[in-house]
């Protein structure tokens, strides 16, 4: 009997993968739940797995791109492990001596001509599966949305005084640090219940609004970038978002991220401050309408008061698809968020 081995789902709005790598190959004998392939999408890589014992056949190779359910091979269950062979004892005869072979001039042998490379001091790679698929949905982002980017910046003094204040005994309690990724993922979800459009998309000619906050943070990995999603942010404390930041790091070092992971997600947050970045403009994570980018602290001078002070400064900068959201709309949303980071009691903080 002869079982399919399909493409299994890979979350909302993927319909491909790429085959990345065929870990076993086509004759050999699995067991069920053998890794069989690795495939890839923009989000995750994702391994196939033996539905069961026996022979197992593969119809794709490396860089196939393959769709959501397509039959990519069988695994012959009627087949057998081949028994190992036996191993028989025989008598090795002796070599026969060797001939003595009559001296011949040495000649000289001219070397062929060292071949021309094409191209000079330049090194090529083929991109990875991943790498094109996640090159292929930016480039959907940009072309497919009227996209914009606003700024602003956040004095970070008084978050910071918290951080150091509460720090420990906030991991005593938590298990974890305070970071600045919870304040941010909570000043978000107070500005998406102010402006709902925000937490929206569009799908053919409707709105489809959230009516749950679920923040994608994006991770960085050796394998590209990855957005698990942190569901229900407006019912988690401070201390609940920072393990599961926590928990989705280790995953993605660990490449253990799951589909159930990525699935959804209705506003994304990326924070290129932790590469020293100093000002960006990210782009959407379709199909969302709208992405956060968070960029590193820098100590400025600022005038408050009517005197000039030094202050631990963050630019921020929100990009939105103009199609959904207005301008004056995403300007709002960003002071919202300036004036809850800048004053979190604002937040009402359960740290």
């Amino acid at each position: 009997m002869k079982i399919e081995i399909k493409v299994p789902s890979a979350g909302e709005s993927i319909s491909e993968a790429t085959v990345s790598s065929i870990l076993v190959e086509s004759g050999s004998f699995v067991k069920a739940d053998d890794e069989i392939l690795e495939l890839e999408t923009d989000k995750i890589t994702q391994v196939v797995y033996s539905p069961a014992d026996g022979v197992l056949e593969l119809t794709v190779k490396p860089d196939d791109v393959v769709t959501i359910g397509q039959v990519i091979g069988s695994v012959d269950t009627e087949k057998k492990a081949p028994s190992p062979p036996k191993e028989e004892e025989k008598e090795v005869a002796a070599p026969p001596p060797p001939k003595e072979l009559p001296e011949e001039p040495i000649q000289e042998i001219e070397a062929p001509p060292r071949a021309q490379l094409k191209e000079e001091n330049v090194t090529r790679r083929p991109m990875s599966g991943l790498r094109k698929t996640v090159a292929e949905r930016l480039v959907a982002a940009k072309n497919q949305t009227a996209m914009l980017t606003t700024f602003n910046e956040v004095d970070m003094t008084q978050i910071m005084e918290i951080r150091s204040r509460e720090q420990e005994s906030f991991m005593k309690r938590n298990g974890v640090k305070l970071g600045f990724m919870s304040f941010f993922v909570k000043a978000a979800v107070a500005a998406l219940k102010e402006f709902t459009d925000v937490n929206s998309y569009i799908d053919g000619e409707e709105i489809v609004t959230f009516q749950t906050y679920d923040v994608c943070i994006a991770v960085s990995t050796e394998k590209g970038l990855m957005v698990p999603v942190i569901r229900g942010c407006e019912e988690k404390s401070f201390g609940e978002i920072e393990k599961d930041i926590a928990r989705f790091a280790t995953k993605a070092r660990e490449g253990t991220i799951s589909i159930d992971d990525i699935r959804g997600g209705s506003f994304t947050i990326t924070n290129g401050g932790v590469f020293g970045s100093m000002l960006s403009t990210p782009l959407l994570n379709l199909p969302q309408s709208a992405i956060l980018g968070m960029h590193t602290i820098v100590k400025r001078p600022v005038v408050l008061n009517d005197q000039i002070v030094i202050r631990p400064i963050m630019y921020l900068a929100l990009s939105y698809d103009h199609r959904i959201i207005d301008g004056r709309e995403a300007i709002q949303f960003l002071i919202h968020m300036k004036n809850n980071l800048e004053e979190p009691t604002r937040m009402l903080i359960d740290l």
